[in-house]
This record gives C-alpha cells, structure tokens and sequence, in this order.
C-alpha cells in the first residue's frame, strides 16, 4: 500500500504547478484524499481535502481561489493544480487518504501518506 506524490519544483512567483499523487496497492474509490504541507519551521497545515465521490471539497483559506484538488478514480490518482503561486506556498506537500465517506479534517484521520514532494517558489 504506497502513495507516490510527484510533481513539485521551483517556481517564480505567479507561476503554476500540478501535484498528482497516484495510490499503489489499493482503490482510493472508497477513501477521502488530502493535501497537506508543511513549511520549514512550521506545522504541518491541511490544504485541500476531496471526498471520496469528488463532489466535496475543501480548501484552506490561504489557497481558496488559487488551488484546485480533483481525482480520477479511473486512475486512481488524486491531483492538486497550484495556480498564481506565492512564496509563502513554499513548502514539502503531502497526499494522504483514509477510508471515509466524508470530508475528514485533521492528519490524525489520515492512515496513508505519501512521501512529500517539495515545491519552492522563489524569484
């Protein structure tokens, strides 16, 4: 059972960047997915989380308008398109997922992870 996020990068500000995070080892039909990042020196913050059906959402404030999360089941892998990137987005990313039928909120609830791909955006 293994997630494998890709797709972080440098970036100059205002740029844009796709995360995917594909799931070997099981189907992520029956579970929420998450992206989650955590900033050096900082805590780990939830960004965007979808729900298993892909027809809810949530988005941190800080990211509300800019990045949009999706999934393909068909291939079972979860996407996180990052669009007008800011610096202060630079941070390692991670994809997790739990088997849920709603919108779970906290890392607590996650009991798959990734291992992190890292998006610096600078100048």
């Amino acid at each position: 059972v293994q997630l494998q996020a890709s797709g972080g990068g440098l970036v100059q500000p205002g740029g844009s960047l796709r995360l995917s995070c594909a799931a070997s080892g099981f189907t992520l039909d029956d579970y929420a997915a998450a992206w989650f990042r955590q900033a050096p020196g900082k805590e780990r913050e939830r960004v965007s989380i979808i729900r298993r059906e892909g027809d809810i959402t949530y988005y941190a404030d800080s990211v509300k308008g800019r990045f949009t999360i999706s999934r393909d089941n068909a291939k079972n892998t979860v996407y996180l398109e990052m669009n007008n990137l800011k610096p202060e987005d630079t941070a390692v990313y991670y994809c997790a997922a739990t088997y849920s039928e709603f919108v779970p909120l906290y890392d607590y609830e996650y009991n798959y992870w990734g291992q992190g791909t890292e998006v610096t955006v600078s100048s």
